[in-house]
């Protein structure tokens, strides 16, 4: 059996300005990588066909994923294989299902299955999807404000929560992932494993006995611990999902490694060093 052990990090060498340099910086990154994207496309992420609108044929053929995507005259956004059969997945944003159905048929394919999505049903998913975002990050605020009842602590928690939003997102841009029913269901997730291991911190630290450094540890040895762990079990998800084309989990699992990976960052670099301060240089003097 594999044992994790979780190293003792020396934070004594590092200033609060050096520890906060490096998550503000990818912070700084992503926000920019975001707005680019939306002064070239109109929209921060690519959204898929779940809130743009569009169809979904599965077909069965023994061609291969580039004679099927130059066979078909329709414009396609995707063919997915899905691993063990002859079967693909073919995604475009046209809306006519028969027109698309009659031209796989006639291209010599089997439909296995059609479906479709208007684009004023994908415009409401895709208001509703920002709107759940937006009250799930609120919600999560007000209770952190509420639980610690002081500024700094509370905006550390927020902060490290935004920017395990804001990361993955700009992520998605770089590797050409599209907001799915799946990513929105990991962004809201995330939301709830970066307060987790923010709160682990900050209780540690403002409430329990011992050192700074001696709680900031104790915290690490358990949240250090279900992070990696997290990230492992996403990691082999994304590869399963991927390989055997399961809908919404390679999404799902992907995003979610991306804000893990961040979330270690953010809160034992951005999070912890407003916490020094504050605890060191701070009102908590």
């Amino acid at each position: 059996m594999v044992e994790f052990v979780v190293p003792e990090p020396d934070y004594d060498r590092y200033s609060n300005r050096q520890l906060a340099a490096v998550p503000l910086a990818v912070l700084a990154l992503a926000l920019l990588v975001l707005a680019g994207w939306t002064l070239m496309t109109g929209t921060p992420v690519t959204p898929g066909i779940e809130f743009t609108g569009g169809t979904e044929i599965q077909i069965a053929t023994d061609a291969s994923q580039s004679e099927v995507r130059q066979s078909l005259d329709f414009e396609i956004d995707s063919v997915q294989p899905i691993a063990g059969s002859n079967e693909f997945i073919v995604t475009t944003q046209a809306t006519d299902s028969n027109a698309i159905g009659s031209a796989a048929r006639s291209a010599g394919y089997e439909v296995v299955s059609i479906q479709s999505r208007s684009a004023s049903f994908g415009a409401d998913a895709q208001r509703l999807a920002l709107i759940g975002i937006g009250v799930a990050f609120v919600g999560m605020s007000l209770l952190i404000f509420v639980l610690f009842r002081s500024f700094v602590p509370s905006i550390a928690v927020v902060a490290s929560a935004f920017s395990d939003i804001i990361i993955p997102l700009a992520l998605m841009n770089v590797f050409q992932i599209k907001l799915s029913l799946g990513s929105v269901a990991a962004l809201l997730m995330l939301i709830g494993y970066s307060v987790d291991s923010d709160i682990l911190l900050n209780n540690h630290i403002l409430r329990r006995r011992g050192s700074f450094y001696e709680s900031t540890y104790r915290a690490m040895q358990t949240g250090v611990t279900m992070t990696v762990t997290s990230i492992s079990a996403m990691t082999v998800m994304w590869i399963v999902s991927s390989l055997f084309g399961i809908p919404l989990l390679p999404d799902l699992a992907i995003v979610l490694v991306f804000g893990l990976v961040a979330d270690l960052m953010n809160t034992y670099m951005l999070n912890l060093s407003l916490l020094r301060w504050y605890k060191y240089e701070g009102v908590a003097r």
